[in-house]
């Protein structure tokens, strides 16, 4: 039983144990007429009582119903308390109200800061497996290839030079793409030149890399980012980007960075696919299909700063949006 259904009923027994009590202490006797009728004003007032009871009890439980309502559809992506203290509410609803305020400020909070930490772990692990890749692995590739180039060169058997020449050929493609692979893990122009850099060279490659149409449009005139915000900003674009060359199937991708009010920004990546199967809710899961854990990780990230991820699509084409 709910609260108020058992106050009420508690309050209900009360009424009539005092009723009946006092009906006893007055000797009423229901055999003659004037006891039946001080019988019937006495179930009468009972009634009268118990609605009026549940009344006044129901007024009074109603706003902590409601704060209950709300807290059932707390979003714990983004959670807040979408609910405000009414006129005449009771004292401890409001007080229950602010301390479940403030928890969720706290959870919010701790959410924030552990999310920060793994990110910031995973950036620094990213940075050093792409250094990794950059001095030790394509350096050691590097010897291979010039003591290839050196054998095949002293070779008089032309079907082994033109093999020696092969397997270097091999090494000089796994060379380019562990400088592809380092350059995704940690570009070095984010670091060294910024974000507006680091997306244009993504886009250039992109370009060389496949089919696809891409336009930049990428302002001059930004606020200044912290180093969270511009590595959040490239990873949304870097997958916004990722998810058009594997899924959209799309022809054409325009990529707008741009200033947005006073000290915002905002991140625009739209393409012309198919669009996503899920178009009521693009982040959820559709049966049989894996977990749309990229799409989950661009949200992660833009709440990580403080920005909002929009996703909209079509049948005409994707747009990802982030604000900051």
């Amino acid at each position: 039983m709910s609260l108020f259904s058992q106050v009420l009923a508690v309050n209900t027994v009360i009424i009539i144990a005092t009723v009946f009590t006092a009906s006893v202490a007055a000797r009423i006797d229901i055999h003659t007429p004037d006891g039946t009728e001080s019988f019937l004003v006495a179930i009468l007032a009972i009634l009268i009582t118990a609605l009026v009871n549940g009344w006044i009890l129901r007024r009074r439980f109603g706003p902590l119903q409601r704060l209950i309502h709300a807290l059932e559809d707390v979003d714990l992506e983004s959670p807040t308390l979408d609910t405000r203290a009414e006129k005449g509410e009771p004292a401890d609803v409001e007080l229950l109200r602010t301390a479940v305020i403030g928890m969720l400020a706290r959870l919010d909070l701790e959410r924030r800061r552990r999310a920060g930490a793994v990110i910031a772990a995973q950036e620094a692990e990213r940075a050093r497996l792409a250094r990794d890749l950059h001095d030790e692995v394509n350096q050691s590739l590097t010897g291979i290839m010039l003591r290839l180039s050196a054998i095949a060169a002293d070779t008089q058997d032309p079907a082994a030079r033109a093999t020696l020449r092969e397997v270097r050929d091999l090494t000089e493609d796994a060379m380019a793409e562990l400088l592809r692979l380092s350059h995704d893990l940690r570009p070095t122009a984010l670091d060294d030149l910024g974000l507006s850099a680091a997306l244009e060279a993504r886009l250039q490659r992109l370009g060389v890399d496949t089919s696809l149409q891409v336009q930049a449009e990428i302002s001059s005139d930004l606020p200044v980012l912290s180093a969270d915000q511009q590595t959040v900003l490239f990873r949304v674009a870097q997958e916004a980007l990722s998810n058009v060359v594997q899924h959209a199937g799309a022809r054409s991708v325009t990529l707008s960075l741009q200033p947005d009010g006073d000290a915002g920004v905002m991140l625009r990546v739209a393409d012309d696919g198919c669009g996503i199967g899920n178009r009521l809710d693009p982040f959820a899961t559709p049966p049989g299909e894996r977990d749309r854990a990229g799409l989950t990780g661009m949200r992660e990230r833009a709440l990580l700063v403080g920005g909002n991820l929009d996703l909209r699509t079509s049948p005409r084409g994707t747009t990802v949006e982030l604000s900051l």
